[in-house]
């Protein structure tokens, strides 16, 4: 398949068959993210791979509770019929990849400003490393869709999963054998987000 076959024809799957995945394809997977830029070449992702369904059904639903407890800080409405359908896709999926950062390898300074930078860098090396990653699970006949949930919970995902405070979990990569062929949703054309040298002046 070309790149651009490749580009054009992934999606963003969100339901799946039961169908197991083989360990030679996650691993695939996960080959794909290392060879994704990182600044510094300092690859500070680091990724927890999820297959058991207990720990998957412990997790969604701690994620779950701490978006219940947003919903009342904010004094929203709790919809209940949304929080068990968060909990059915994140523990039913057969793979979950949880995606995190570390910043051993990053550059240290001693200002706030520029420490917050290198951070910024870091979670643009993670995205990178996610975008491999869907493309090679979409190239191996699987299905992927990337979730941002654990940006908003990452005390309790660190409780389940144990994860050290150093390391800080940013996404959830679902992953099956796809059980839906959704419609490809529409993208802007070039000269609609591309300038030329200068804001405002067209392509």
């Amino acid at each position: 398949m070309s790149t651009k076959d490749l580009l054009r024809q992934r999606r963003s799957i969100r339901r799946y068959t039961n169908q197991p995945v083989p360990d030679r394809l996650i691993l695939k997977t996960l080959e794909a993210a290392s060879w994704a830029p990182s600044a510094h070449n300092a690859q500070p992702c680091r990724f927890i791979v999820v297959l058991d369904r207990a720990v998957k059904q412990c997790l969604a639903v701690a994620m779950a509770e701490a978006w219940e407890r947003d919903l009342v800080k904010d004094k929203r409405r709790i919809n209940q019929v949304s929080i068990d359908f968060s909990i059915s896709r994140f523990s039913t999926a057969p793979v979950l990849i949880v995606a995190c950062l570390t910043f051993e390898n990053m550059r240290q300074y001693s200002d706030k400003k520029r420490l917050l930078f290198e951070h910024d860098l870091a979670v643009q090396s993670l995205g990178a490393a996610i975008q491999n990653m869907l493309l090679s699970a979409s190239e191996n006949g699987l299905g992927a869709c990337w979730f941002s949930a654990p940006m908003f919970c990452k005390d309790a995902v660190r409780q389940v999963l144990g994860v050290p405070e150093t390391v800080e979990p940013q996404a959830i990569i679902l992953m099956g054998y796809p059980d839906e062929k959704p419609a490809v949703m529409q993208r802007k054309v070039v000269e609609e987000f591309c300038f030329r040298n200068v804001w405002g002046n067209p392509f």
